[in-house]
C-alpha cells in the first residue's frame, strides 16, 4: 500500500487548491490527489461549453499546475474510507494510505420527481467532462430547449445557447416568482429577465413542469403546471445540486442539516485527521448560525487554502465562523452580482434592516466611451449597522465591486466604515470618487439609520 503524508480525494476547485498549497508550502510533503475522470473540468465554465467555447476541451482544469509542483495525480474512483487505518480504498482495489486526508467530493445533481426524466435527450447538468460533452452535442442538435430552473447555471446556459445559436428557441420554467431570485431581490431578477428576453429567451415563472412526454424513448414536449405542453426536444435540469458526502457518512464522520460534512473554522471534520472542503462540506451563514447549503467554487478554493494552512499548522483565522457567498453572473451585457442576504432573505430571518441604494456611470466623466450604469443596493441591520448583503447590475466592474463588499461582509463591516472607507479610482475605470456607488449607497443607509 502506498501512503502519502497528504492525500485529496476529489479534483475540483477545493480539492486542486488544497493539493497544490500544501506541496507548494512543504516541498518535502508527499502529497496525492485523487479523481474519477481523466479530464478534470471548470466547473464555472460548464454553460458556456455550448456556445461560447463548442468544445470541452476549452474548459479543462489543466494538471500542468499539480504536477510541476511534485503532486501525484491518481485516477480512480474511491469506494471507502477507513478512519482507523487512515487508508482509503479504490474500487479498482487498490489502497492508498495517509497522514491527513482531504475530502473535496463536490455535490450531484438534485434528482426532480418528474416523470419521464429517463427519457433520451433529458440531461442534467453534470460537472464532468464526459456529460458536458454529451450535452453540447444534443444542444447542437435540437431545435426547442427548455431548461427547468431559473437559478445561475439555467439562467448562464439558456443565455449562451440563445446568443450562439439563432435557430434555437430557448425557455426557462422556473417556479418561483423570479428567475435568480434566491440570490436577488426583485428589482434585479427584473433586470435579468429583461436581458434574457431581448435575447429571444421565453420565461414561465411561478410554473412547475409535471411530465415529460416522449416518443420512440426520446423527449418531445413537457406538461406544464399551468395545463400548457410545449415542444421540447431537449430538457435540461438545473434544479440545484446536493453535497456528495456519501463516502464520509459510511465511514463514520459527522454529517449536518443537508447531509454535507460537519466542519469546525479550519476545515477540519469530526476525525482530527480529516479535512473536508467545497460542497460536501457544510457552509454556516455568519448572520445567522444556521447551516447554509450554499455551493460556490470561490468558497470551495478558499476552503482548500484554509484547510491546507490549517494541516501544515500555519496561522490562519479560519472562516471566521462562516462562509458570506459571494455571487457574479453576466447576461449578454449586463454583469450582476450579489453578496450574502437579500433584503428579502434578511427580514425572513427577522433582521430589522435599512437599505441603501445608489446608481452611477462607471466612468467619469459620464461621456466617457463604453459608460455604463452602475447600480448598487447595500443591506444593513438597523441594530448594529452590518452590511448583511449587497447586489449590484451594470458592466464588468460589476465583478470586481461585489468582491469588494464580499470581503468587507465578511470582516464585518458597517455602515459607519463604507462610508468612510478609501476606493481608488481612474477615469477610464470607475465611478467619480464624488458619487462612488458603494459610497453613495452606504450614506443612502446612514441617512435613513439617523433619521
Amino acid at each position: 500500500m502506498r501512503k502519502f503524508d497528504i492525500l485529496v480525494v476529489g479534483g475540483g476547485p477545493g480539492g486542486f487548491v488544497s493539493a497544490l498549497l500544501t506541496k507548494r508550502l512543504s516541498p518535502d510533503k508527499s502529497v496525492a490527489l485523487v479523481r474519477r475522470d481523466e479530464k478534470a473540468i471548470i466547473p464555472c465554465g460548464v454553460p458556456y461549453v455550448f456556445g461560447t467555447l463548442k468544445d470541452a476541451d476549452k474548459n479543462i482544469l489543466p494538471d500542468a499546475p499539480l504536477k510541476n509542483a511534485g503532486v501525484e495525480v491518481v485516477i480512480g474512483e474511491v469506494s471507502s474510507i477507513d478512519l482507523k487505518e487512515k487508508k482509503v480504498v479504490l474500487s479498482s482495489g487498490e489502497e492508498l494510505g495517509y497522514e491527513k486526508l482531504v475530502l473535496a467530493t463536490g455535490s450531484y445533481p438534485v434528482r426532480i420527481p418528474v416523470k419521464g426524466t429517463d427519457l433520451g435527450n433529458v440531461f442534467y447538468v453534470v460537472k464532468s467532462y464526459d456529460a458536458t460533452a454529451q450535452l453540447k452535442d444534443a444542444i447542437e442538435k435540437a431545435k426547442n430547449v427548455v431548461i427547468v430552473g431559473g437559478g445561475f447555471i439555467g439562467v448562464e446556459i439558456a443565455e449562451d445557447v440563445a446568443r450562439n445559436y439563432g435557430d434555437k428557441k430557448v425557455m426557462i420554467v422556473e417556479m418561483l416568482p423570479h428567475c435568480l431570485q434566491r440570490n436577488f431581490d426583485p428589482e434585479f431578477c427584473e433586470l435579468a429577465e429583461e436581458k434574457l428576453k431581448s435575447l429571444g429567451i421565453e420565461i414561465k415563472t411561478n410554473t412547475l413542469v409535471q411530465e415529460l412526454v416522449g416518443e420512440g424513448g426520446v423527449v418531445k414536449s413537457a406538461k406544464l403546471s399551468t395545463g400548457e405542453e410545449i415542444p421540447a426536444d431537449l430538457v435540461i435540469i438545473a434544479g440545484g445540486t446536493r453535497a456528495n458526502a456519501e463516502l464520509a457518512e459510511k465511514a463514520g464522520l459527522k454529517m449536518g442539516v443537508f447531509r454535507a460534512i460537519v466542519v469546525d473554522d479550519f476545515c477540519r471534520t469530526s476525525d482530527a485527521n480529516v479535512w473536508a472542503v467545497g460542497d460536501c462540506a457544510e457552509k454556516r451563514d455568519p448572520f445567522t448560525g444556521k447551516p447554509s447549503p450554499v455551493m460556490l467554487a470561490s468558497i470551495a478554493a478558499r476552503e482548500g487554502r484554509v484547510a491546507a494552512l490549517n494541516i501544515l499548522g500555519i496561522g490562519s483565522k479560519g472562516l471566521r465562523g462562516g462562509t458570506v457567498p459571494v455571487f457574479s453572473t453576466i447576461i449578454d451585457d449586463l454583469a450582476m452580482g450579489a453578496v450574502g442576504m437579500t433584503e428579502s432573505a434578511a427580514k425572513a430571518e427577522g433582521f430589522d434592516v435599512i437599505v441603501g441604494n445608489a446608481t452611477a456611470p462607471d466612468k467619469h466623466p459620464g461621456a466617457l466611451p463604453g459608460m455604463k450604469e452602475l447600480r448598487v443596493k447595500l443591506i444593513f441591520s438597523k441594530v448594529d449597522g452590518r452590511l448583511l448583503g449587497a447586489e449590484a447590475a451594470g458592466g464588468a466592474s460589476v465583478g470586481e465591486l461585489v468582491n469588494v463588499l464580499g470581503v468587507a461582509a465578511q470582516l464585518g463591516a458597517t455602515v459607519y466604515d463604507l462610508v468612510t472607507m478609501e476606493f481608488g479610482t481612474h477615469p477610464r475605470l470607475t465611478a467619480s470618487p464624488i458619487a462612488y456607488p458603494i459610497l453613495a449607497a452606504a450614506q443612502d443607509a446612514l441617512a435613513k439609520l439617523l433619521k
